[in-house]
């Protein structure tokens, strides 16, 4: 009799631990995504959002648009976000020139597990600085 109380135990054990570990699995992998999500996003947004009148005038003023950045930032990361999370994007700094950006990208990952809802804030955090080769 005690054997198969072991022999459910285990079980019952096996089935918990491989459930958190999905979960966790889970939170994992969506940080990592937002995080390279977020980094090309940028460098992409960068890019569509340089100034070439100020740099033909001059040949050395690297600058970027700030309204363009930001349409053309919230539009290429609509297009590859998750559907299933909620994301509030924070444009802390953005400096035309020198060019550079700071945002943060928040979103809520959560999952029930029986009743109880377990549920997680991702933060990330990227501070860039457009630069080219000459």
């Amino acid at each position: 009799m005690s054997e198969s109380f072991w022999g459910t135990f285990i079980i019952g054990a096996g089935v918990l631990i491989i459930t958190v570990i999905f979960f966790m699995q889970k939170v994992t992998n969506t940080s990592e995504q937002n995080y390279t999500l977020i980094k090309e996003t940028t460098e992409a947004a960068m890019q569509d959002a340089f100034d070439y009148a100020s740099y033909m005038i001059d040949g050395e003023t690297i600058r970027i648009n700030r309204e363009v950045f930001v349409e053309s930032f919230i539009r290429r990361f609509s297009q590859n976000a998750s559907l299933a999370n909620t994301y509030v994007v924070e444009f802390y700094d953005i400096n035309e020139y020198p060019p550079k950006v700071s945002l943060k990208v928040k979103t809520k990952e959560g999952k029930f597990i029986g009743n109880q809802e377990v549920s997680f804030n991702i933060t990330n955090k990227i501070d860039a600085i457009y630069e080219t080769t000459e």
